[in-house]
């Protein structure tokens, strides 16, 4: 694989206190392992000058008008809108793509609505809902939820949850903590669990090591992580690579479920590899 220099500008960028990470830049960074030489700067001013158009809402009487002000800016002038035709395309994934189609997936489209309603001076987080991706507003200390890839629908309780019994496909009981606001690092996580899973699909092996690569940037623990960037690397025929994370993997966590599985594809890879030689 070629050398991939925006991974060490996203450690750089992810590197710090969870409230001190950018979230926008950080998501951008992201982008620009799929598009190299993206300006990442120019994308935040883009977000920046959304806000500025939308300068409409902040001379609303009160944060709940402002909030409906930008959400009718958005999703019903701009029209920024879930992607309901190709849900799994990769663009919907990366800010810069968002940014420029107007469409994109829940988390995505939560994160343009959080980072233009900040600027307009509105108290947003993200929500990670199971399945579901929503936007939450804090307007006199009550949370206020929407829902960005249904045109930033407003959301009760008992929605929240047809909603993701919708996206799970089956009911499902919502406990107050899943309506906690995520951290950045969690955000970003979220972000990237889903492009993982988007190539995976695809089988796009290299792009699955670069996700990869990243969410064991923020959660170098994460054992989940290594054991599949060993399955991509084998399934890409870099087979010293994927026996690597394996071992380490099996070394690191000796009590996982799939302990004996990952042992015998480990044995089956040091196999092939002492036919190679």
């Amino acid at each position: 694989m070629d050398p991939d220099p925006s991974l060490a500008q996203f450690a750089l960028a992810v590197e710090r206190p969870d409230g001190q990470i950018e979230v926008a830049r950080a998501a951008l960074l992201i982008a620009a392992a799929e598009y190299p030489g993206l300006d990442v700067d120019e994308h935040l001013r883009r977000l920046a000058a959304l806000a500025q158009t939308a300068e409409p809402a902040r001379r609303a009487a009160d944060a709940l008008g402002r909030l409906h002000r930008l959400r009718e800016y958005l999703f019903e002038e701009l029209g920024f809108a879930g992607d309901r035709d190709d849900y799994f395309d990769p663009r919907n994934s990366h800010l810069n793509e968002v940014l420029a189609r107007r469409l994109g997936i829940p988390i995505t489209l939560s994160l343009v609505l959080i980072e233009v309603g900040r600027r307009l001076d509105l108290e947003m987080e993200g929500i990670g809902l199971p399945g579901h991706f929503i936007t939450g507003a804090r307007i006199a200390g009550e949370q206020v939820l929407l829902d960005p890839f249904n045109r930033g629908a407003l959301l009760t309780t008992e929605s929240c949850r047809e909603l993701v019994g919708r996206a799970l496909g089956r009911p499902v009981r919502l406990a107050p903590e899943h309506f906690a606001p995520v951290g950045n690092r969690q955000f970003l996580t979220r972000m990237l669990a889903n492009l993982k899973g988007v190539y995976w699909r695809r089988e796009a092996w290299d792009k699955v090591v670069r996700v990869i690569d990243r969410l064991l940037v923020l959660n170098p623990a994460s054992a989940g992580e290594r054991r599949d960037r060993g399955a991509a690397w084998s399934n890409m025929g870099r087979l010293e690579r994927g026996a690597a994370d394996w071992e380490q993997y099996l070394t690191d966590f000796p009590n996982a479920a799939d302990h004996e599985q990952v042992r015998n594809q480990l044995r089956r890879v040091r196999q092939k590899l002492a036919q190679l030689n």
